[in-house]
Formats: C-alpha cells, structure tokens, sequence
C-alpha cells in the first residue's frame, strides 16, 4: 500500500514517514501544498495523510482540488489543534477522517488501516483468502493457522492483492502501488515476487490472468 504524506514540519514529516515504512507501507513525502497537491494530482495512493496548515497552498485548497479533480484517495487530515471547526471544514472539502495534533502514531497508523480497508471494501483487520490469513495490524501472514515469512515486498503485493480480492490488478497498478516515488520500478521483479509468494502459500493462490494481470480468488467464494 502507498501513502501520501503531506506535511511542512520536518521532524514530524520525517518521523511519520520513518514509521509508515517500517509499518510496510511505501511512503512519499511533500512539505508544502504545492507539491503535495502534483504528487496527489499524478501519482497513485491509497491513501494520503494532510496537513491543513501548509506553506504555498493551505491544505484545504488542496484537498477541494483533489476532490474537484475526481481523486478519490481516503485523506485524513491533520489539524493543528483540537477545534471543531478545522474538523467540519475539513470534513466538507472532502476528508474522510481528522486527527487533531499532537497525536500518538498508534492511533494515526490504526485510522489509516481503516481508511484503507473501507476503501478497498473491507471491514474486518484481518484479511482471508481461503485458508489463508493477512493481519493488517500486526503484518502477520498464517496458512491453515502456521505463520509464514514475507520479504517486505512480498508482503505489499500480497496485501494489495488481498485488499482487492476477486480483482484483477494489472502489473502497472501493483508496481504504482507498492513502490514509492523514488524506487527504481521494475515491472520484472512483480512476476519475481508473484513466484515467490506461490512458492510460499501454494500454486494456486495468486491467478495470472494473460495480458491483463493478476487477481487473487477466494476458494470458498
């Protein structure tokens, strides 16, 4: 999954960004509305975390932009302070969740599973696909109940696949979603990773669908 961050402070930036990675998700970084407006605007998220009080564009100009561009990406929003105000107008240009600063990155990165989950169609933190199981909160993968090890790469493709279960993903939308901006992307190593994680969990588990894709079935459904 790839997030957005757009947010002016550095520290905080750098240390949201830091946690994200480490959470398996690929993260860019704006620090100022104007690039985090482009970013939003050309690239693919699944998300994108917004600061209202940004330098150049503030972030509600950003936000109504996105929305008035069709660009549908869950937002939560980061206000400076615990005002009712900042959460309705947030809110009304498009947001789909605020968090008022200063925050605990347990809660933000738990809001933002959420949003993810909502916006792929899912209710529910763990993720099933047959026998097997994706905890999105812990990062843990089981088969008939045994743990299973993922590289960090793996592990995104899988969870964007079991986001989107039923589906089929093309090569180029698993390559935008996984990789942040800056990853040297290489359509190759998806079929290197989709080979990997058969090997893994079984034969069957990933379908490649000839010139379109891959698409993740459930075998009970």
């Amino acid at each position: 999954m790839r997030v957005l961050i757009v947010e002016d402070e550095p520290n905080l930036g750098r240390q949201l960004r830091s946690t994200l990675e480490g959470a398996g998700y690929a993260v860019d970084l704006a620090t100022d509305g104007e690039d985090g407006h482009y970013l939003g605007s050309t690239e693919a998220y699944d998300a994108v975390i917004l600061d209202l009080g940004l330098p150049e564009v503030d972030g509600l100009t950003v936000l109504d932009r996105w929305r008035k561009e069709g660009r549908r990406m869950p937002v939560l929003v980061l206000t400076a302070r615990d005002s009712w105000s900042d959460k309705v107008a947030g809110l009304d240009a498009g947001a789909d969740d605020y968090l008022a600063k200063p925050f605990q990155t347990e809660e933000l990165i738990a809001r933002l599973r959420a949003l993810i989950r909502r916006a792929s169609g899912n209710a529910s933190s763990e993720l099933n696909a047959g026998d097997i199981r994706l905890d999105t909160r812990s990062g843990k993968v089981t088969k008939a109940g045994e743990p299973v090890k993922l590289t960090a790469q793996e592990y995104k493709l899988l969870s964007y696949l079991m986001h989107h279960k039923g589906k089929v993903v093309s090569r180029t939308e698993l390559i935008e979603h996984i990789y942040d901006q800056d990853f040297d992307r290489d359509s190759n190593t998806i079929e290197v990773f989709v080979t990997r994680i058969r090997k893994k969990l079984g034969a069957d588990v990933i379908t490649t669908i000839r010139g379109l894709g891959y698409t993740l079935e459930d075998p009970a459904g």
